[in-house]
Parts: structure tokens; sequence; C-alpha cells
């Protein structure tokens, strides 16, 4: 079996979405953008059920799968608000004196992040979440 063309090219297709997330959200480095993309991924993920999140990750690519589960304690409690004032709260907060997430981060890693999905697959995996979890990833 050869390599997984996902896996082969994980790199630069983590480096093209960091790029494209650092254009949408105005931001002007991909250091910017790693902390910004980390920083929603985590906010979504501590919203969710274990199975959840797993069903989900399972449709990311390779580098954002990674960064989603990376340093995961799935026995931490949930948040269980979505409002986007908590919600920007908790993507700012993470590395917060290095944090430079604009208001609408959510709505600029979604956009990107549906550029670099299966969009079927991505949906179904949505249709299995919560109505909060299926509306942060909504785009306009």
């Amino acid at each position: 079996m050869t390599v997984p063309m996902e896996y082969r090219r994980a790199s630069a297709d983590f480096d093209a979405f960091l790029a494209e997330a650092a254009e949408a959200a105005g931001l002007t480095t991909r250091h910017q953008s790693y902390t910004m993309v980390e920083g929603v991924l985590l906010a979504f993920r501590r919203r969710l059920t274990l199975a959840e999140a797993i069903a989900f990750a399972q449709e990311l690519p390779a580098m954002l799968r990674a960064m989603f589960v990376a340093d995961w304690d799935p026995d931490a409690p949930r948040v269980e608000s979505w409002d986007a004032a908590s919600v920007l709260a908790d993507v700012q907060g993470l590395r917060e004196h290095h944090n430079f997430a604009p208001e609408g981060s959510v709505a600029a890693v979604a956009s990107v992040l549906r550029r670099h999905v299966d969009r079927a697959r991505f949906e179904a995996a949505l249709v299995r979440l919560p109505a909060p979890a299926r509306a942060f990833w909504a785009t306009a």
C-alpha cells in the first residue's frame, strides 16, 4: 500500500490552510493564524462529548485532526455555553499574550475549513452533532 496522499501532502496542505486562514481573518503571519485556528478548534472541542468530537475529527485534514486531538484530556469538564461571546473568549484565551484572533475568528476558520474538507462527508458528520455545534461551522 502506498502512503495516502493526505499524509504525503499534510505539511503543504496545512501551510496553505494557515495562509488562507490568516488572509480570511486579516492576520499578517502564519504564527498568528496557527494560534487562532488552534483556539477555534479547542473552543469547539471543549463543547462536545467524546463521541461527538471523534466523529468530527474524522473529517478534518490530517494536520488539523492532529491539532484537534493534541494534549486532550477527555475527562475535562465540557463547556456548556455556545454563545458567541463565550466561544470568542475561549478562542482568544489561548496564549492570550500572543493571540491576535479577531472577533470573526470562528467564521474565518469555518469558511477556510469548508474549502479543505470533503464537503459531503463533513456535512454528514455535522448532522450527527447538536444544533449549536452545527451552527458553529455555518458560513454566510
